[in-house]
């Protein structure tokens, strides 16, 4: 585990995982759904990720796709590789949709769509509807 991974809320966070990677529920939802792919090394650099990482990123963004539109169907996805405040290697997962959609009686909009993600709009979540977008998450990734 390394700082990042604890920054987006490891283990409470943790929806699935693969050897190299682990699928965290981004507490800021910019829009439903929305992960953290952060890598389990501890390496600041995407280049220094080791080439059996990189195999298993085909796996961790398999996973990612499938549970995500089992969760809910996104029109289209993001990954975004900022890495300018967390060093180690992360990428936030953004699934995209069209029209808003609807969790716990909470509206998320994608106010961004269809250009790049608005990254500053994110409804506020209680610890509770949290807990349970995490659990729901869990579930459509067959993890729960």
């Amino acid at each position: 585990m390394n700082a990042t991974q604890i920054k987006f809320g490891y283990p409470t966070t943790l929806v699935a995982e693969t050897a190299h990677w682990c699928l965290l529920a981004r507490p800021q939802q910019v829009t439903l759904g929305a992960l953290v792919m952060a890598a389990k090394s501890d390496v600041h650099s995407f280049q220094a990720l080791s080439p059996e990482a990189f195999a298993d990123m085909h796996r961790a963004t398999a996973m990612v796709e499938n549970g995500l539109k089992r969760f809910r169907p996104y029109d289209k996805i993001n990954y975004l590789m900022l890495m300018m405040v967390d060093p180690h290697v992360h990428m936030h997962v953004l699934p995209r949709y069209k029209s808003p959609q609807h969790f716990s009686g909470i509206e998320f909009g994608d106010t961004g769509w269809p250009g790049s993600p608005d990254l500053k709009s994110a409804p506020a979540l209680d610890s509770a509807t949290f807990a349970a977008l995490v659990a729901g998450l869990k579930e459509s990734f067959g993890t729960a």
